[in-house]
C-alpha cells in the first residue's frame, strides 16, 4: 500500500508540473505567507523589496546570465508581494475589484549573471483615474548596480470609483504625486500608439 500511495503521490506531483508551472505558483504563496510573518505593513510611497538568485532556471541559451523573459517574472512576485504588504490589492477587493497588468516597459541596463543574488525594489510613483503606476529595479547585491528599469501601469478592474478612491481608504492623508518626466513620455507614447491603432481599424 506504501509503494503504491508513493507512486500516486510522485503521478500526482509529475502531473501538476506538467499542466501548471507549480514553481510560478508556490513562489507567490511562500513570498506573501513570509511577508505576512516577517514584515510589518508598509506606506503606500515605501518602497518594497523582494530578493532573488539567478538559477540555471533563469539562464538563456548561453547559460551566462538571466533571460529576458525571466524579468517579467520576478516583476509577478514583487507585484504581489507590494498588494499585499501596502494594502492596495485589499483595499480593491473590499469594494469588489481587481487588478491587472495593463502595461509595462523594461530598460535593461546589464546582464544580471548566473548564480548573482539581486533585489527587486517596487515603489509606487503615481495614479489616475483607473489606473496607478510603479516603478520596480532589479539591483544585483554584488555591487548594488541597477540591472534593469521597468515602468508599469496597474489597471483596476470592476469598479465605479477612482483610484484616487482607493488610495483615500489606505492613506487619507496622502497626495499624489507630480508624473516623472520618463514617466511622462512613456503615457505619452502609449496615448501616441492606442491613436496609431484605432487608425488601422
Amino acid at each position: 500500500k506504501l509503494t503504491m500511495l508513493c507512486s500516486c503521490y510522485v503521478a500526482i506531483v509529475a502531473i501538476l508540473y506538467i499542466l501548471f508551472d507549480v514553481n510560478y505558483f508556490m513562489r507567490i504563496i511562500l513570498t506573501i505567507i513570509w511577508g505576512r510573518l516577517f514584515e510589518k505593513k508598509k506606506k503606500l510611497f515605501d518602497t518594497i523589496t523582494i530578493y532573488g538568485i539567478c538559477t540555471t532556471q533563469d539562464v538563456d541559451l548561453v547559460l551566462k546570465h538571466m533571460n529576458n523573459a525571466r524579468y517579467l517574472r520576478e516583476l509577478d512576485f514583487a507585484r504581489f508581494y507590494f498588494y499585499d504588504r501596502s494594502g492596495i490589492y485589499s483595499a480593491i477587493l473590499k469594494r469588489g475589484g481587481g487588478a491587472v497588468q495593463g502595461a509595462s516597459t523594461i530598460r535593461y541596463r546589464r546582464a544580471i549573471p548566473i548564480f548573482t543574488p539581486y533585489k527587486v525594489t517596487t515603489k509606487l510613483i503615481y495614479w489616475e483615474d483607473k489606473h496607478f503606476y510603479i516603478e520596480n529595479q532589479f539591483i544585483s547585491l554584488t555591487d548594488n548596480f541597477i540591472r534593469a528599469v521597468v515602468l508599469s501601469r496597474q489597471t483596476v478592474t470592476g469598479l465605479k470609483v477612482p483610484v484616487e478612491e482607493i488610495i483615500a481608504d489606505i492613506e487619507p492623508e496622502i497626495r499624489r504625486p507630480e508624473p516623472t518626466k520618463e514617466l511622462q513620455l512613456w503615457l505619452e507614447s502609449m496615448q501616441e500608439s492606442s491613436q496609431s491603432l484605432k487608425k488601422q481599424k
